[in-house]
Protein backbone atom coordinates (compact mmCIF):
# COMPACT_ATOMS: atom_id res chain seq x y z
CA UNK A 1 0.00 0.00 0.00
CA UNK A 2 2.91 2.44 1.04
CA UNK A 3 4.42 1.78 -2.45
CA UNK A 4 1.47 2.84 -4.00
CA UNK A 5 0.64 6.52 -2.63
CA UNK A 6 3.30 8.13 -4.04
CA UNK A 7 1.36 7.07 -7.61
CA UNK A 8 -1.83 7.72 -6.39
CA UNK A 9 -0.78 11.16 -5.17
CA UNK A 10 1.22 12.00 -8.40
CA UNK A 11 -2.11 10.75 -10.66
CA UNK A 12 -4.14 13.12 -8.39
CA UNK A 13 -1.56 16.10 -9.36
CA UNK A 14 -1.56 15.77 -13.15
CA UNK A 15 -4.99 14.30 -13.51
CA UNK A 16 -6.37 17.46 -11.48
CA UNK A 17 -3.96 20.07 -14.03
CA UNK A 18 -4.91 17.82 -17.06
CA UNK A 19 -8.52 18.02 -15.67
CA UNK A 20 -8.61 21.90 -15.29
CA UNK A 21 -6.39 22.80 -18.33
CA UNK A 22 -7.79 20.85 -20.79
CA UNK A 23 -11.66 20.49 -19.71
CA UNK A 24 -13.08 22.41 -16.93
CA UNK A 25 -11.54 25.86 -17.98
CA UNK A 26 -12.55 25.73 -21.50
CA UNK A 27 -16.08 24.69 -20.70
CA UNK A 28 -16.79 27.88 -18.81
CA UNK A 29 -15.35 30.07 -21.25
CA UNK A 30 -17.79 27.56 -24.22
CA UNK A 31 -21.00 28.03 -21.63
CA UNK A 32 -21.27 30.72 -19.50
CA UNK A 33 -22.38 34.06 -21.25
CA UNK A 34 -19.96 36.37 -20.57
CA UNK A 35 -16.44 36.03 -20.67
CA UNK A 36 -15.94 37.53 -17.83
CA UNK A 37 -17.50 35.68 -15.57
CA UNK A 38 -15.80 32.30 -16.76
CA UNK A 39 -12.57 34.29 -16.49
CA UNK A 40 -13.78 35.00 -12.39
CA UNK A 41 -14.34 31.55 -12.24
CA UNK A 42 -11.35 30.19 -13.99
CA UNK A 43 -9.44 32.17 -11.67
CA UNK A 44 -10.98 30.61 -8.36
CA UNK A 45 -11.02 26.99 -10.16
CA UNK A 46 -6.45 27.73 -10.56
CA UNK A 47 -6.43 29.19 -7.09
CA UNK A 48 -7.84 25.69 -5.57
CA UNK A 49 -5.53 23.77 -7.52
CA UNK A 50 -2.57 25.80 -6.40
CA UNK A 51 -3.17 24.47 -3.26
CA UNK A 52 -4.48 20.73 -4.80
CA UNK A 53 -0.14 21.00 -6.15
CA UNK A 54 1.12 22.08 -3.45
CA UNK A 55 0.04 19.71 -1.32
CA UNK A 56 0.14 16.91 -3.52
CA UNK A 57 4.22 18.06 -3.46
CA UNK A 58 4.45 18.33 -0.09
CA UNK A 59 3.13 15.05 0.48
CA UNK A 60 5.13 13.26 -2.20
CA UNK A 61 8.55 14.89 -0.78
CA UNK A 62 7.52 14.15 2.77
CA UNK A 63 6.50 10.13 1.29
CA UNK A 64 10.29 10.41 -0.38
CA UNK A 65 12.70 10.69 2.56
CA UNK A 66 14.35 7.99 3.84
CA UNK A 67 12.89 6.74 7.28
CA UNK A 68 15.49 4.90 9.49
CA UNK A 69 16.94 1.78 7.67
CA UNK A 70 14.29 1.97 5.29
CA UNK A 71 15.63 3.53 2.06
CA UNK A 72 14.73 6.23 -0.03
CA UNK A 73 11.81 4.98 -2.99
CA UNK A 74 13.90 4.56 -6.13
CA UNK A 75 11.61 7.20 -7.89
CA UNK A 76 12.53 9.71 -5.18
CA UNK A 77 15.99 11.06 -6.68
CA UNK A 78 14.98 11.53 -10.48
CA UNK A 79 11.01 13.03 -8.95
CA UNK A 80 12.66 15.39 -6.41
CA UNK A 81 13.36 18.09 -9.29
CA UNK A 82 10.21 17.93 -10.82
CA UNK A 83 8.43 18.24 -7.75
CA UNK A 84 9.89 21.26 -6.63
CA UNK A 85 9.82 22.44 -10.39
CA UNK A 86 5.71 21.90 -9.79
CA UNK A 87 5.27 23.83 -6.75
CA UNK A 88 7.15 26.42 -7.56
CA UNK A 89 5.35 27.21 -10.94
CA UNK A 90 2.02 26.62 -8.94
CA UNK A 91 2.61 29.20 -6.37
CA UNK A 92 4.62 31.75 -8.53
CA UNK A 93 1.13 31.77 -10.87
CA UNK A 94 -0.55 31.94 -8.33
CA UNK A 95 1.22 34.63 -6.05
CA UNK A 96 2.90 36.58 -8.88
CA UNK A 97 1.16 36.57 -12.56
CA UNK A 98 -2.62 35.85 -10.86
CA UNK A 99 -3.05 38.98 -9.15
CA UNK A 100 -1.29 41.03 -12.27
CA UNK A 101 -3.94 39.00 -14.34
CA UNK A 102 -6.75 40.39 -12.56
CA UNK A 103 -5.39 43.92 -12.31
CA UNK A 104 -5.66 43.58 -16.09
CA UNK A 105 -1.63 44.57 -16.56
CA UNK A 106 -1.09 43.88 -20.23
CA UNK A 107 -3.07 40.99 -19.87
CA UNK A 108 -1.92 39.61 -23.15
CA UNK A 109 1.72 39.06 -21.87
CA UNK A 110 0.21 38.22 -17.67
CA UNK A 111 -2.03 35.62 -19.53
CA UNK A 112 0.62 34.03 -21.41
CA UNK A 113 2.92 33.94 -19.12
CA UNK A 114 0.51 31.89 -16.72
CA UNK A 115 -0.18 29.41 -19.62
CA UNK A 116 3.02 28.46 -20.76
CA UNK A 117 3.70 28.12 -16.59
CA UNK A 118 0.52 26.14 -16.19
CA UNK A 119 1.87 23.85 -19.06
CA UNK A 120 5.76 23.59 -17.36
CA UNK A 121 3.72 22.64 -13.93
CA UNK A 122 1.84 19.97 -16.25
CA UNK A 123 4.77 18.72 -17.89
CA UNK A 124 6.74 18.49 -14.10
CA UNK A 125 3.53 16.68 -12.77
CA UNK A 126 3.68 14.23 -15.90
CA UNK A 127 7.24 13.48 -15.00
CA UNK A 128 6.49 12.76 -11.12
CA UNK A 129 3.90 10.52 -12.46
CA UNK A 130 6.27 8.83 -15.12
CA UNK A 131 8.78 8.39 -12.01
CA UNK A 132 6.93 7.22 -9.78
CA UNK A 133 4.64 4.64 -11.69
CA UNK A 134 8.03 3.34 -13.11
CA UNK A 135 8.69 2.10 -10.07
CA UNK A 136 8.88 -1.44 -8.64
CA UNK A 137 6.50 -2.57 -6.41
CA UNK A 138 7.63 -5.67 -3.77
CA UNK A 139 4.25 -7.66 -3.80
CA UNK A 140 1.05 -6.93 -5.42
Amino acid sequence: MHERLPVLLAALWWGSLTTLGALVVPLLFAYLPMPAMAGNMAARLFAAQTWVSVVCGLLLMVISRPKGDVAQYPWARAAMLFILGGMLLAVLVQFGVAPRIEARQNLRLWHSAGSVMFGLQWLCALMVLWCTAGQKTSSP
